[in-house]
């Protein structure tokens, strides 16, 4: 895919028992019958140049893994079932559901305008905040122009020279929405779908202006702490991911026949609240299961968040708020969501009733076909 892309790659609610248990996995042997679509499927990623693929899936209390591929090509260390990755917009579900969550606490509406929280700051160009909803900045249907499509900012962050310059700035989340402003809008406010990493970091401005903390505060004790999300970590600006974690790898060009880079170590202060997070698998799966089956929001929020608007170029795909609704080739809906960041391209679905759940990362930016694996483990013989 290509790099631009890949910024695209709690407290109100009790939780129920079963969403803070989650047996540890380990990579299956071969042969592992009902799972050996998904397996196969995860394989041919590595075939189709991804450097290593981890997966893992739970149906009820049965939890199972595989891998394929390297975690560091220089030393051949495989992929591990327990590697943390970045999750890139997977961040997006966790910042909808904090929102939602301050919805139901009757802390905000979002039919409120972004202008109502955050003064001025969506202003220029065509842009107007007092026009846009807080519901259009999580479907992403407020028009507002997405930082990552700046030139100056791909060029800066998405190839060769820009990155080994700039790896380890700091970016503030006011600097990413002034690129945005500095461009007129993709459409007006409620008329399309056009996605926008701006949306994201705008809603994370707003849970800091709701709440008078920082929305990785928000998210780490209204969802980490309460589910027990113990490799999930909102990073800031720390550079490194912690361990057990693979090497990153992107071609930090718009084509694929260049060499390949180390970028495990960056400042994912650029995705901000649209893509910043660190996870791991298992920790994805007890997420999306715990929000399917309503232990993070009362009926009335999951049901906003459910519902869905035409979201073109997203595969068999509807976008509710922060949460893709997609029907596989054998009617099964799963609901989840997709992230990119350099070196690292994730998904994480669930089927409605929470049951059946799926996570997996590869470690590469510009190959595999994840659609794939998902549809080897739902759809699979």
């Amino acid at each position: 895919m290509p790099v631009r892309t890949v910024l695209v790659g709690a407290t109100a609610v009790a939780l129920s028992v079963a969403a803070l248990t989650a047996p540890a996995v380990a990579a299956a042997p071969a042969g592992d019958g009902p799972h050996d679509a998904t397996r196969r499927a995860v394989e041919a990623a590595v075939a189709d140049g991804v450097p290593g693929v981890t997966a893992t899936a739970q149906d009820g209390q049965k939890a199972w893994a595989t891998t394929a591929g390297v975690g560091n090509l220089g030393t051949g260390e495989p992929r591990s079932a327990a590697d943390r990755y970045r999750v890139g917009s997977i961040t997006k579900t966790f910042v909808a559901t904090v929102l939602l969550q301050l919805e139901a606490e009757g802390r905000l509406s979002l039919d409120d305008t972004v202008e109502k929280w955050l003064p001025g700051v969506v202003h220029g160009h065509g842009h107007d905040g007092r026009r846009i909803t807080l519901r259009q900045l999580l479907d992403h249907t407020s028009g507002i122009f997405d930082y990552t499509s700046d030139d100056d900012f791909a060029r800066m962050y998405f190839l060769k020279d820009g990155f080994d310059a700039h790896r380890y700035d700091t970016k503030k989340p006011a600097d990413l929405v002034a690129i945005a402003m500095s461009h007129g809008p993709d459409a007006a406010p409620g008329t399309s779908w056009n996605y926008s990493n701006t949306n994201y970091v705008l809603a994370g401005m707003v849970i800091e202006s709701a709440t008078g903390r920082p929305y990785a505060t928000e998210i780490r004790r209204r969802v980490i702490e309460p589910l027990h999300l113990t490799a999930t970590s909102v990073p800031g600006t720390r550079v490194t991911v912690p361990r057990p974690s693979s090497h990153a790898y992107s071609k930090l060009a718009w084509t694929t026949t260049v060499p390949t880079y180390d970028v495990t170590r960056l400042n994912p202060s650029i995705a901000s609240s649209a893509g910043e997070m660190i996870s791991d698998s298992a920790d994805l799966n007890r997420f999306y299961r715990a929000l399917l089956r309503g232990d993070l929001l009362p009926p009335e929020q999951l049901k906003e968040m459910k519902t869905t608007v035409k979201a073109d170029g997203i595969r068999n795909g509807r976008y509710g708020l922060g949460l893709i609704d997609r029907e596989l080739s054998c009617g099964v809906h799963v609901w989840g969501n997709d992230g990119g960041i350099h070196g690292s391209a994730s998904s994480a679905v669930t089927t409605a009733d929470g049951r059946h759940a799926l996570a997996l990362n590869f470690n590469g930016d510009w190959s595999g076909d994840s659609y794939a694996v998902i549809e080897a483990e739902f759809c699979g013989e």
